[in-house]
């Protein structure tokens, strides 16, 4: 094993805390749209259809727990759309849906950096165990 390879067991350790975080901020990330839109900043009194946007966040939560590496690849794209809606309600709304398209932003870079970080761990992973001993 090469002197800069990190351990297996290390290996192991950080990719199951990506798939964690991952997990976390995707369920974060589902609780904050359905909270902003039902009750803390609903476009209308007493809720609005937006809130069907965390439907399609639903879909990828069975892959992540189940470590589908392709579920990680194509949830770090999905969650670009949900960025560029937290960056332009963070800019044109007003006080407090302003706040909580911040904290979507936030919750979906760390969405993004845990399945590009997840899939770069898994696959150096499975290089390193692929090479002859």
């Amino acid at each position: 094993m090469p002197n800069d390879a990190p351990a297996p067991s290390d290996t192991a350790a950080a990719v199951a805390g990506t798939r964690w975080l991952a997990a976390g901020s995707l369920l974060g990330l589902v609780a904050l749209c359905l909270a902003w839109e039902l009750w803390l900043a609903p476009l209308r009194p007493g809720g609005s259809w937006l809130a069907l946007k965390a439907l399609p966040l639903c879909l990828p939560l069975a892959g992540i727990l189940k470590r589908r590496m392709y579920t990680y690849r194509w949830l770090s794209l999905l969650v670009w759309l949900y960025f560029t809606e937290g960056v332009v309600r963070a800019w044109s709304d007003k006080p407090p849906g302003n706040r909580l398209a911040l904290a979507e932003v936030a919750l979906c870079l760390l969405l993004f950096v845990a399945c590009a970080l997840h899939v770069r761990l898994r696959l150096r992973g499975a290089r390193t165990a692929a090479l002859p001993a």
